[in-house]
């Protein structure tokens, strides 16, 4: 396992995450695995020296955060993990159920932690900009958790540049603690992120954490192949209707099935290797729910591109809209 900065912090993290929406209940995300089912990949992860744990409070509301705390004691050493989880979105109604409000953020980050059963995270990012309340108050209450000894770092995620640019020049006047990390989408079929948000990050020195790194899996199999969220009977668009995949997509695939044959490795590692390249992604977070894909991700550190190679993942990328946010 390689290891890297958080950004321009002092926080050392694996270069590759295990990311865990996919262990839960069942009550939100249909498809997440119970604990028992879970439990080998956490002990997987370690293996490999994956010790850079993602979860969220709307993962199975809240039913990732406890399979991720029950791994923690099972498994490991909680120190020797470094513990991620998030707030924003809608948990329950009321005024303390979702958003970034002082009220929701002392009230969730709580509730987080019991979750957890730890006393502080790693790292705490907002899931989401919330455009119902004031930048101010919520980098004041972060900042807050922060000096409560309850979170060592903060993180945001998926959000336009210029929102992550105000929140981090309100903290930065009012000397409050600035945000580490961008959890952002960025994939061999969406890119966007280079556009606005990478040139922030880089300038500024904050690390990015790509989501869906694999595109759903959507880069990790042959265009035919449809037991992806590309197939028939999984969505094409997100909640606004915006599109997850297009044909144009096809030829990127394409080569990343060509070079992941020429190089005896799977596609999926040939899709994180490009991913990991990018000079401003620090780890890109990655689901497991089969045996081959924590190895798969950690193969990928090991692979360098040839700038042919490269011309052919990227030279038939169409720009799109972002999604889910």
């Amino acid at each position: 396992m390689k290891h890297t900065r958080l950004g321009s912090s002092g926080l050392t993290i694996s270069r590759i995450a295990l990311g865990t929406m996919g262990f839960g209940d069942g009550s939100r995300e249909k498809w997440a695995l119970g604990y028992e089912a879970a439990a080998p990949f956490f002990q997987q992860a370690l293996d490999l020296g994956i010790t850079f744990w993602d979860t969220a409070n709307i993962y199975s509301f809240g039913a990732s955060e406890e399979i991720v705390g029950r791994a923690v004691k099972q498994f490991a050493r909680r120190d020797d993990i470094v513990l991620a989880t998030k707030v924003h979105q809608h948990m329950h109604d009321g005024p303390g159920g979702s958003g970034l409000s002082r009220k929701a953020i002392m009230e969730q980050v709580d509730a987080s932690l019991t979750r957890l059963g730890t006393d502080y995270v790693d790292l705490y990012q907002i899931h989401r900009f919330d455009p119902q309340t004031p930048v101010e108050e919520t980098m004041e209450a972060l900042h807050d958790v922060v000096k409560a000894g309850k979170a060592r770092y903060l993180g945001a995620s998926s959000m336009f540049a210029w929102q992550f640019a105000k929140m981090q020049h309100a903290a930065e006047l009012n000397g409050w603690t600035t945000f580490v990390s961008m959890q952002d989408q960025y994939n061999l079929v969406q890119r966007g992120e280079e556009q606005e948000m990478f040139p922030l990050l880089a300038d500024q020195g904050v690390g990015s954490l790509p989501w869906s790194p694999l595109a759903a899996g959507v880069v990790a199999r042959p265009w035919g192949v449809n037991d992806t969220q590309r197939g028939k009977d999984n969505p094409s668009t997100d909640f606004d209707g915006r599109p997850l995949w297009q044909d144009s997509d096809k030829p990127t695939i394409d080569a990343v099935e060509r070079i992941a044959k020429d190089r005896g490795v799977s596609m999926a590692t040939i899709a994180l290797a490009w991913v990991l390249k990018n000079p401003v992604v620090d780890a890109p977070i990655v689901g497991a729910t089969k045996d081959h894909h924590l190895p798969a991700a950690v193969a990928a550190l090991d692979i360098t591109l040839t700038d042919d190679e490269v011309t052919a993942l990227e030279e038939h990328y169409v720009l799109r809209e972002p999604t889910y946010f």
